[in-house]
């Protein structure tokens, strides 16, 4: 089996939608100096004021990628910074308790438009950290780490001094080493064990205990009927996010391993444990995968984002064009948050499930 080839470009752009600037320019850095003295100077708004007594089970505390958090009463003006984790809390009913979302990969999950269109949305991408503060929010949540780290909104020791718990999904930080520029290496196998423990917590801090088990168990349940009676031992699935010049394969551990290992298939790329390594287009031709799974996004962030585009370039490049999957148009398309470790991880293996079906290779 050839080596993975790697280009030097690699940056945190694919899954998190990384196009915040890092760099901002000198007047918005004192813009934002001073609006956090006067923030500070004001207690840091009603964000900060809690009444002296907790509710009954209150405060609740987690840890948050590395740091403990402490929510003193169930949040009501929550600001949720990834797609993600907006799904997850509009899913959870909450929204009449939602300040604010931004970060957004995809269009909002089906079901969940009239619940989505009752939250401001503070930006497609990054909001700026004056924006978020100016909701006064209680609770922050987001699904990765960088983006409450550097070269996202902020990081998260800004929102903490000021009184506002941030709480950042274990799916990016448990069994995972995020050190470099990259996307991050699996060093454990991510399983939807760890999704739910994202819902768990959060129906927690919320105090809707109740509606994040019945959560998971319309999850759990959609799974095993996606992968009930479905052999595709034979089968090879390469997963492709974005970028046509060096683009983001997945590796073995992530949410598109999650997919693959229900389903009983094999990742062409199994033998990286990066998240998503970028791979250059002659070791995906060596490898020759079954199918594509592909992923159609509608940002407009880097090359080749729909799948529309990514199959045009897949059928006209010299490197590509005699895969057996472009041969045979295997393609599966998912949203962009069906191949990141969210909720609709589990659409994706709804979704791959049928593609093998229909192409005869399932057994």
């Amino acid at each position: 089996m050839s080596t993975i080839v790697r280009r030097t470009t690699s940056v945190r752009t694919r899954t998190r939608t990384r196009t915040h600037t890092r760099a901002r320019t000198r007047a918005g850095a004192a813009l934002l100096s001073a609006g956090l003295v006067l923030l500070t100077a004001c207690g840091g708004g009603s964000s900060t004021k809690q009444s002296d007594k907790a509710p009954p089970g209150y405060p609740v505390t987690l840890t948050a990628c590395g740091k403990k958090t402490e929510v003193p009463a169930p949040p009501r003006r929550a600001v949720s910074l990834d797609q993600g984790s907006t799904e997850i809390l509009l899913s959870l009913g909450l929204a009449d308790r939602m300040a604010g979302t931004g970060t957004w990969t995809d269009p909002v999950l089906k079901g969940l438009e009239k619940e989505n269109a009752k939250v401001p949305r503070l930006a497609d991408r990054y909001p700026s950290l004056e924006k978020v503060l100016d909701e006064e929010p209680d609770f922050v949540s987001a699904s990765f780490l960088y983006t409450v780290g550097k070269g996202g909104v902020a990081d998260r020791a800004k929102f903490t001094d000021l009184g506002v718990p941030v709480y950042v999904s274990p799916t990016d930080c448990a069994g995972k080493d995020n050190a470099g520029d990259d996307d991050g290496t699996r060093t454990k196998t991510l399983t939807m064990d760890t999704v739910y423990g994202e819902i768990r917590d959060l129906a927690r801090v919320f105090d809707v205990r109740e509606r994040g088990e019945d959560l998971i168990a319309d999850l759990t349940s959609r799974t095993a009927k996606a992968s009930r009676s479905i052999d595709a031992s034979d089968t090879t699935l390469m997963y492709w996010f974005a970028n046509s010049e060096a683009p983001y394969i997945a590796g073995c551990c992530g949410a598109p391993g999650i997919i693959t290992r229900e389903l009983g298939a094999k990742n062409a790329f199994a033998d990286t444990r990066e998240e998503w390594p970028q791979i250059n287009w002659e070791t995906v031709a060596d490898r020759d995968p079954d199918v594509l799974v592909i992923g159609d996004l509608t940002r407009k962030s880097q090359s080749a984002e729909s799948a529309r585009q990514k199959i045009k370039f897949l059928e006209s490049n010299p490197a590509t064009k005699n895969l057996t999957a472009v041969k045979k148009k295997r393609y599966v398309l998912l949203s962009g948050q069906a191949l990141n470790p969210t909720i609709r991880t589990v659409d994706g293996i709804e979704q791959v499930a049928a593609g093998l079906r229909r192409f005869g290779l399932a057994k």
